[in-house]
């Protein structure tokens, strides 16, 4: 079996802290075979978020900086709520929004973050599944990025 532990730390990422949810909502959910990420933000190891609206505050490599660092926050979830990276059997769906000026217009650049971040974690067969990737005029506390996930697991 494909050990997406070994390969993260291979990798040689370090995963922020798990958020906590800032509202009335659950970070993730298990049904049955599958796991539902709530949106996540982009965490820091410190706990801060990453700010600012990606063609004004940032350009679009900082803003697919930013999506990567939601990705390590959404693993964090993940093992802080199931153990192991290895529960997850593959990546089905990936939406991806980005807080944008109104004139950006490459966000699947920017959602690549998270995605070659869980292609390099899972491989390219499990770790890439369907995904949206669309612009938002503003998200909560001026983060650059959210990414909402559902996994299958094992």
């Amino acid at each position: 079996m494909y050990n997406a532990d070994e390969q993260f730390e291979k990798l040689g990422l370090t995963l922020p802290p798990a958020p906590a949810p800032k509202g009335v909502y659950k970070p993730c959910l298990t049904d049955g075979k599958y796991l539902y990420l709530s949106g996540h933000g982009p965490v820091q190891d410190d706990a801060s978020l990453i700010i600012g609206r990606i063609g004004r505050e940032m350009d679009a490599e900082e803003g697919k900086l930013a999506a990567r660092q939601v990705g390590l926050t959404m693993l964090s979830t993940i093992k802080t709520n199931l153990g192991s990276l290895n529960k997850i059997k593959r990546v089905i769906k990936v939406l991806g929004m980005v807080n944008c000026t109104p004139e950006f217009e490459r966000h699947p650049f920017i959602i690549n973050g998270c995605s070659e971040l869980f292609a390099s974690v899972w491989g390219e067969e499990n770790g890439i599944g369907v995904r949206s990737a669309v612009g938002f005029g503003s998200l909560p506390d001026n983060i650059p990025v959210e990414i909402e996930a559902l996994f299958e697991l094992y």
